[in-house]
């Protein structure tokens, strides 16, 4: 009788215990595999990593290179708007330019006259010749204003230092009481149209001896 009862325990017992090693053996089977699944997918994750930073850093490459292309692009545009401004603003100011030069020699014959009528003549007594003369000063005179209405210039360096960009040197000689360098005669004035030499002055440059 005791025999049947000691069986009857050992079976209810492992009864018990099969299930419960039944329920844990699954577990420990779906933590192995998912560890196994994890480093499966560690050099798979890595590579994907990689990947996205080279196309990260090509990205980066190609807005750095656009962006620098923007600049210079914006920059050109800049550097046409400012020439096309200074071409508009120049065309305004030095259009008249080649109207200037024929007047020039207008101005030039009307002060011809005039130096060239004696001044001892230039009396009431000689009184066609006075108006002749005073005519041809007022015109002279008006031209001249017109002249400086529109930016123009007279250029009489007599006696300033010789400046190649304004004066045209006719002669170089010794010249008593000018200093070597200095203008010593003008044969012919010039003119400037806006600070811009026209017509340079025709000069003879004094030397030393």
């Amino acid at each position: 009788m005791a025999s049947l009862c000691a069986r009857a325990v050992r079976q209810s017992y492992s009864l018990v215990a099969k299930p419960a090693l039944s329920r844990a053996s699954p577990r420990l089977l779906c933590t192995a595999s998912q560890q196994k699944k994890d480093e499966t997918d560690k050099p798979e994750q890595s590579a994907a990593d990689t990947l996205l930073a080279e196309e990260k850093a090509q990205l980066e490459e190609q807005v750095k290179d656009m962006t620098e292309k923007y600049k210079r692009a914006l920059a050109d545009t800049e550097n046409l708007r400012t020439r096309s401004q200074k071409m508009i603003e120049d065309a305004k100011l030095y259009g008249i330019q080649g109207l200037c030069k024929d007047l020039l020699d207008v101005a030039d014959i009307l002060e011809k006259a005039t130096e060239s009528v004696p001044k001892e003549e230039v009396t009431s007594q000689n009184p066609h010749l006075k108006n002749l003369y005073d005519g041809l000063v007022m015109t002279e005179i008006q031209i001249q204003k017109v002249f400086t209405k529109h930016g123009l210039a007279k250029l009489n360096p007599d006696g300033q230092k010789f400046d190649p960009y304004e004066h045209e040197a006719l002669f170089h000689a010794p010249v008593e009481g000018k200093e070597p360098g200095t203008v010593a005669v003008v044969t012919k004035v010039g003119y400037k149209l806006h600070g811009r030499t026209l017509r340079p002055a025709l000069v003879g440059v004094a030397k030393a001896p």
